[in-house]
């Protein structure tokens, strides 16, 4: 296969890509995903930029189990909605680069 338009249109096509990846990464920094443990007592709401935005936490839950459980849920709801957030953004990116791993464009 050839390539035509040589390497200046290649470091063109690049550069075009690796703006509407940072674009669409941008738009992602707004978008909330959320993940839940303890049988939906506790809720953990990020955004796609790795934020904790919210946490949820069932009343009931807080009178029958202790702090440390109540603890252990927090950060397992909210490690998961993170892992969540960082496979929105890996799958948006795959998505624009066609499932191409291309350095520094993830």
């Amino acid at each position: 296969m050839k390539f035509r338009g040589g390497m200046s249109e290649l470091m063109k096509q690049a550069n075009r890509l690796q703006r509407k990846i940072e674009q669409r990464k941008k738009e992602l920094e707004t978008e909330t995903v959320s993940a839940a443990a303890g049988n939906d007592k506790v809720e953990a709401i990020v955004n796609c930029a790795g934020e904790l935005v919210r946490i949820e936490i069932d009343p009931e839950l807080l009178h029958s189990e202790g702090l440390e459980m109540v603890q252990d849920l927090v950060v397992a709801a909210t490690n998961s909605a993170l892992k969540k957030a960082r496979e929105t953004v890996d799958s948006e990116v795959e998505k624009l680069t066609g499932g191409l791993k291309l350095p520094g464009m993830s």
